[in-house]
């Protein structure tokens, strides 16, 4: 593994565990296969959707990604609005795998996301049937190309979302938006919109169980949210940054994270 890469402290042992309300074991086991019945039908049921038209193509993944989550039992809430139609950037802070049906659950985008999620059993393909861009996190000399493809979708118009974080955090921590993606933003001179995640308990305080940290295995994951209840995922939608008001990056990434970060603070 490179040493550029960004890496979070938090560890499954320390950050991923539920102190709330748990399903029982027949409950859980139903909850895990109504989401494989989910995934499987994503890739057998379903044309690839970048063949739908945009409209469409939205609709089935906002529906099937709401339905992915909720069949583990976490129930959706939203704040904010998502503005006018066209190309964007989404940024957002990264606690989970479940971010990304999260996030599609609710403005459907092509997602960003590391190469090894391609080899993933099932949900690799799904990935790439989905329209997501994939990076090689560990070779930083295809950065550029990269961020040429996220240019180039965003100039079609598509909404191309973006964990700036680079890293999974249990959502009691963050760390910071790394600038190389918003390139793409100020290149085809799109807005960048900041999206706020977090998965809450009933009494309002984080969430452990969806934390997808460290060397977490994934299966190890699915079973810990199958068994938790009484989870929140709320998604905030916050105001867009118009292209323009930035001109460096640098700057660019640091608005966003005070944006996001500014949200936490007031949770």
């Amino acid at each position: 593994m490179s040493v550029w890469l960004p890496t979070s402290p938090c560890t499954p042992e320390a950050c991923a565990g539920h102190e709330g309300r748990t399903a029982s074991l027949p409950h859980a086991v139903l909850r895990l296969t109504g989401a494989v019945a989910l995934i499987l039908l994503g890739i057998l049921g379903a044309p690839p959707v970048r063949l739908l038209p945009a409209g469409p193509r939205h609709a089935v993944i906002r529906a099937w990604s709401a339905a992915l989550v909720r069949a583990f039992g976490i129930r959706i809430s939203v704040h904010g609005s998502a503005g006018r139609r066209g190309g964007r950037l989404l940024v957002a802070n990264h606690i989970s795998w479940l971010d990304i049906p999260l996030v599609a659950a609710v403005l459907p985008s092509r997602m960003l996301a590391k190469s090894d999620i391609r080899a993933w059993p099932v949900l690799g393909r799904l990935a790439a049937r989905a329209g997501t861009l994939f990076i090689e996190r560990d070779r930083i000399r295809a950065l550029p190309a990269t961020v040429t493809t996220m240019t180039r979708a965003l100039l079609a118009g598509d909404r191309v979302t973006v964990f700036p974080e680079g890293s999974t955090w249990c959502g009691r921590a963050r760390g910071p938006f790394r600038r190389a993606a918003f390139q793409s933003a100020l290149d085809a001179m799109v807005p960048v919109q900041p999206v706020h995640l977090a998965y809450l308990q009933a009494d309002g305080t984080p969430a452990g169980a969806p934390a997808f940290v460290g060397d977490d295995p994934l299966t190890a994951s699915l079973w810990r949210i199958a068994r938790a209840r009484g989870i929140r995922a709320e998604v905030t939608l916050l105001p867009r940054i118009p292209p323009g008001r930035y001109t460096d990056r640098r700057d660019l990434a640091a608005a966003a994270q005070r944006a996001v970060a500014g949200q936490e603070k007031e949770a």
